[in-house]
């Protein structure tokens, strides 16, 4: 057992006084609590307005006969991270959390040049994530009734001015990423986000990408240089937090 007493002398009359004593013992009234300290992740959801940012969980990409299957790739990990997504898209509307959509509609007619030339470069002739077939749909989970959903021509969900457009009106300040694939549109969003000055958090258990080793060179890049990489889990926490 720990003791401590504080002795002082009365300022008005000069008399000794024993004024304070605590004890600390096997009472689970003494106990003192210490407040686990925030993470950084923590402390940027509960000072900013956050809003999570699904990115093209489509047939396409994630289906075992989407378009990514059919030119060599497993999308099988995109398929892996639905039940997590789930949970943190549910947790987002639990806490009035804006759940927002960017859906790919890679149709050569709308594509750039530069989107079209490298898909002749490739040999590849099979439309990806037109709207009207199968590989357009939404993949494991769906946007609900009022969720905004921006359509894109290309990579980033930036190109549709739409996006950045609600984001400013809405007061919009960092963005929690999720959706696939990690190195690719997930990637090429979030690098513009940062530069147009949106804080960046990946939910790390809810992006994926075809390749581990290309997924992990992305999260190491926003570690190092674009934002935070956390579990769902972290994330949750930090928005009920808030409430």
């Amino acid at each position: 057992m720990l003791r401590a007493e504080i002795n002082f002398l009365c300022w008005f009359c000069g008399n000794a006084l024993r004024y304070w004593r605590l004890s600390l013992g096997c009472n689970p009234l003494n106990k003192i609590e210490i407040a686990k300290p925030k993470s950084p992740v923590q402390e940027l959801l509960s000072e900013t307005n956050s809003a999570l940012l699904v990115i093209d969980m489509q047939n396409d990409f994630c289906a075992e006969d989407g378009f990514v299957a059919s030119i060599g790739l497993d999308p099988a990990p995109c398929r892996e991270i639905v039940p997590n997504l789930q949970a943190l898209i549910d947790n987002a509307r639990k806490q009035e959390i804006p759940v927002l959509w960017a859906l790919a509609n890679y149709d050569d007619a709308l594509v750039p040049p530069t989107f079209r030339r490298r898909k002749e470069v490739a040999g590849i002739q099979r439309d990806c994530c037109v709207p009207g077939t199968e590989g357009y749909e939404p993949f494991g989970v769906h946007p609900a009734d009022g969720e905004p959903c921006f359509v894109k021509h290309s990579y980033s969900a930036f190109t549709n001015p739409d996006f950045e457009e609600y984001l400013r009106d809405q007061k919009i300040e960092t963005l929690v990423f999720a959706g696939v694939q990690t190195n690719v549109c997930v990637e090429a969003t979030i690098r513009e986000a940062f530069n147009r000055g949106f804080h960046v958090v990946v939910a790390e258990d809810c992006v994926a990408s075809h390749t581990q080793q290309l997924h992990e060179a992305t999260l190491q890049n926003v570690r190092v240089l674009l934002g935070c990489v956390s579990p769902s889990s972290e994330i949750e926490e930090a928005w009920e937090a808030r409430a």
